[in-house]
């Protein structure tokens, strides 16, 4: 694995851009796997870090970590109360709505008991729709195919949350191998160079756990998505680097730990 791009660092907490396909621990879907974001950035750093919220491994993009296990468990608190801004960016089939606010039980899809067995749980997911594009080439029954970028904020944190509701409401991303169309997913890989999950976490707001500051943490997306997206004329959504600073939700610890 190629060095992490460091999006914000200081002496409590690192952000970094993590690559699609990259996965952030060992895990036993692939237990062949050598490299992990952990590891990679442990070595590039020179320091433990910790984990405190899961980014799928297809998925690409903004990804914080602590550096003491005291700071991982106040940054944790923030995600489990919702108080942590999260913003995605994704090609979908067909136009998605101008706006929409999707409320969808979803049960969690942990891989070791059977789906029907699990409970519904809470998920609600804002959508909207920021471009869009009919692309001049049949791949169903039309002579043209639609196809548009996505921007969810998730307010609950459900297991493939964003890949299962706009799955749901008609708009399945673009690479989904479970919840996606094969057929548009490889037209993209064939002809658009776009072999992968194209959802991208482009955006971190939240409390700093020692500094009285909300820190907003933005971030481009990655360079084969950029070229996608310049392709169907949406360079002006690709985004860029931005931290910003302003008065906090939550009060900081009274400690450094």
């Amino acid at each position: 694995m190629i060095s992490l791009p460091v999006l914000y660092q200081d002496d409590h907490l690192v952000v970094i851009h993590k690559p699609s396909g990259a996965f952030v621990h060992r895990s036993a879907l692939d237990p062949h796997v050598t490299e992990v974001v952990l590891q990679t950035l442990r070595d590039q750093l020179g320091c433990w870090v910790y984990p405190v919220h899961r980014l799928d491994r297809p998925t690409s993009g903004v990804m914080v970590f602590a550096l003491s296990s005291g700071i991982a468990r106040h940054l944790a608190t923030q995600f489990e109360q919702r108080t942590v801004d999260k913003r995605y960016l994704a090609v979908v089939r067909g136009f998605g709505p101008m706006h929409s606010r999707i409320e969808r039980p979803l049960k969690e899809e942990d891989g070791r008991r059977p789906k029907a067995d699990l409970p519904a749980l809470e998920a609600v997911t804002t959508v909207r729709r920021l471009a869009e594009v009919e692309w001049p080439v049949k791949i169903e029954r039309f002579n043209t195919t639609r196809y548009s970028l996505m921007q969810a904020c998730p307010h609950t944190g459900r297991r493939h949350q964003i890949r299962r509701h706009l799955s749901h409401a008609g708009y399945p991303i673009i690479g989904d191998a479970k919840h996606g169309k094969g057929v548009h997913n490889r037209y993209f890989k064939d002809h658009l160079g776009a072999g992968r999950l194209l959802l991208a976490a482009t955006h971190l707001a939240f409390d700093h756990p020692v500094r009285p500051v909300r820190l907003s943490i933005q971030a481009p997306v990655a360079e084969d998505m950029a070229a996608l997206m310049t392709r169907f004329g949406w360079s002006s959504h690709t985004g860029r680097h931005d931290v910003r600073e302003c008065s906090p939700s939550f009060e900081p610890l009274s400690f450094q730990d």
